[in-house]
């Protein structure tokens, strides 16, 4: 099983600085090699579609945050969320308490203060996570926006981090994937 690991990039159309699938498509050139597309708000036949234009115009994996993997074969489910039909990579966030099961990777949040999310917390720290984790294969997510916090992170025994506002709210979002990448690689 492959799991996501490196940087992953959550998508937010409304932090993004420009069109998201421009914002993607910088994020890819820069070394993301999977996306998690949230927007749940957005209505079914919209997601959908946005869905299928991620899948055909970036070279990364496209991970679908909720139970629906709209056309794909990955998911990542919320804390809550049950899963609604069988596929092939089944991710959840988790925050240290709810029960987990046949999750191949978790994401671990917050690590540090996020801008994001203001209030949500409080931040567990790379350690605090690795220790929750255990053997299973995590992704750090919340206030990753630096080398230093991506390699601090991987240093804990993160399979790699999973950026959102960084990313969409970036100027040049390919220079600061990649220098993301090049901290966890």
């Amino acid at each position: 099983m492959v799991t996501p690991a490196g940087v992953v990039v959550l998508t937010d159309r409304m932090l993004a600085a420009g069109p998201l699938t421009e914002v993607v498509e910088a994020a890819v050139r820069g070394g993301a090699s999977w996306i998690i597309l949230r927007d749940r708000d957005l209505r079914y036949d919209r997601r959908a579609a946005l869905a299928r234009t991620l899948r055909a115009t970036t070279k990364a994996r496209i991970i679908v945050a909720g139970p629906d993997p709209l056309g794909g074969t990955a998911v990542h489910l919320a804390a809550h969320d049950h899963l609604a039909t069988p596929v092939d990579l089944v991710g959840r966030s988790w925050h240290g308490t709810e029960p987990l099961s046949d999750e191949d990777y978790i994401t671990l949040s917050p690590i540090y203060p996020t801008s994001s999310k203001p209030g949500y917390g409080p931040a567990l720290g790379a350690g605090q996570a690795a220790r929750l984790a255990g053997e299973r294969p995590w992704l750090a997510l919340g206030g990753v926006d630096s080398p230093s916090r991506a390699a601090e992170c991987v240093a804990a025994g993160a399979c790699g981090v999973a950026v959102m506002g960084a990313v969409m709210r970036a100027a040049d979002p390919e220079r600061v994937v990649r220098e993301l990448a090049e901290a966890v690689s």
